[in-house]
């Protein structure tokens, strides 16, 4: 089969998800040790690769090899006479044997070998700060940090107020950390995704509503299978999971296919509903909607050649950066560190908004430049200037998880009357309310002119 290029026809996906290359490891293998070790990861985990290359090459040679001896042995058996004949077709029956358990060992050592490849995650990149999660550098830092004169109130307890969020009753209906927006909050939610939309589409990214369940094959090609399987809702009677992001989907769109990128990157702004068991983070957050099993999401998803991967997740940054600026939301950019990298990422920044009940910033969006790892488990190829097929370098960024950012301009925005300001920029989506009050009358939307 031809590969695809927009025309419906797919390629076979490879034998061996080659996640890192292979190649690198081979010719570079301190590189990828050190990455290990910057990961805090085991980098016992390189030689058992290399080990494991070593023995499936061995065995795929040891199998062509056997083939070509059956193929002269079937031409023998028709050349042969009478009496050469009995020993020549035993000779072709004993090496049909010996194929037969060469090819059975060859697919051992493919399945070894693809065990261990994808328990190494991506190869950080030569720029990434070294420690873990307390060891992030801060970039810059954005807006001024808001005073207040009167006592300041969580989101909750202004969301509550506002008639805007209701946990109990989330609760009740689904159980813990789930949630309803009502009123000004479900409004605020559809203001915010008609917002990054708008602004996506206008920076020429394509909307997408993407599917929130998915099958194996991109949840484990995007690297959130493995390690991070505590963390996924599965629906193991069709075998199919709930995305926890629509970079999954949006990563799977294209899986098995070879991209035209000559008119520029292929850049995506997918909608989709998350699910997140946050398996391990009991104590952290639980009170209000800054994490929680459920949330919506806009994610930018880009695909690009690898030379242009660093300029393209600059672009991404200034692209969060801008919508944060729109919210009049007072942010840091922090470059995380090597140790705190999720496996696809070999670099990630993240933009920290201040939450004034917490006195602190928190994340409110990251975003990654994941270069060719997703690209080599999905078989995502593009074609460079001489026309061949090559890995293509894959990024995505948060463009507004929307109830986490709801959360920070209920903190950030409050007064002291118990009303909250609305940004200019939201103000087209939420009836041209200037501020939101509580027992509010709500107006529709109006749309932009």
């Amino acid at each position: 089969m031809s590969p695809r290029e927009d025309d419906g026809v797919q390629t076979p996906a490879p034998t061996i998800a080659t996640v890192i290359d292979l190649r690198l490891v081979r010719e570079h293998p301190d590189i990828v040790r050190a990455s290990q070790r910057a990961r805090s990861a085991d980098e016992s985990l390189v030689d058992a690769l290399l080990s494991a290359d070593a023995e499936r090459r061995a065995a795929v040679r040891a199998a062509d090899d056997l083939r070509a001896e059956q193929k002269a042995a079937s031409q023998a058996v028709r050349g042969a006479t009478p009496e050469e004949r009995p020993a020549v077709l035993e000779r072709a029956k004993a090496l049909a044997a010996a194929v037969k358990e060469a090819e059975e060992a060859e697919r051992t050592a493919d399945a070894a070998l693809r065990a261990v490849h994808l328990r190494i995650p991506n190869v950080v990149h030569d720029d990434v700060p070294p420690g873990g999660e307390d060891d992030a550098v801060t970039l810059r830092t954005v807006g001024d940090v808001p005073t207040y004169d009167f006592p300041v109130r969580d989101h909750l307890e202004i969301g509550e107020a506002l008639g805007a969020i209701d946990m109990e009753r989330g609760a009740k209906v689904s159980g813990a950390r789930f949630y309803f927006l009502t009123g000004p909050g479900a409004l605020l939610e559809f203001a915010l995704a008609q917002l990054a939309i708008t602004r996506a589409v206008a920076a020429g990214l394509t909307p997408v509503v993407a599917p929130a369940l998915v099958r194996p094959e991109p949840m484990e090609g995007t690297g959130f299978l493995g390690e991070h399987d505590e963390e996924v809702y599965r629906i193991e009677r069709d075998d199919l999971y709930l995305v926890g992001t629509s970079e999954v989907a949006l990563a799977g769109m294209h899986m098995n296919e070879v991209l035209d990128l000559s008119e520029g990157p292929r850049r995506y702004a997918g909608w989709s509903s998350c699910f997140r068991r946050e398996a391990g983070s009991y104590g952290k957050d639980t009170r209000g909607i800054i994490r929680v099993h459920w949330f919506d999401k806009v994610e930018m998803f880009s695909f690009c050649p690898p030379e242009e991967a660093a300029a393209e997740h600059r672009r991404l940054l200034q692209w969060e950066e801008e919508f944060l600026q729109a919210l009049e939301l007072p942010y840091r950019v922090v470059d995380i560190a090597a140790g705190d990298l999720g496996t696809s990422a070999a670099r990630k920044f993240d933009i920290e908004a201040w939450f004034p009940s917490q006195g602190t910033y928190r994340e409110l969006t990251s975003t990654s430049d994941c270069t060719t790892f997703q690209s080599r488990r999905l078989a995502i190829r593009y074609r460079d200037a001489d026309g061949r097929p090559q890995p293509v370098a894959t990024l995505n960024g948060t463009l507004c998880a929307i109830a986490r950012t709801i959360a920070c301009l209920l903190e950030v925005h409050q007064r002291a009357d118990g009303s909250v300001y609305v940004p200019v920029a939201l103000r087209p989506w939420l009836g041209g309310h200037e501020v939101l009050t509580p027992g509010m009358s709500l107006v529709a939307p109006v749309p932009l002119s």
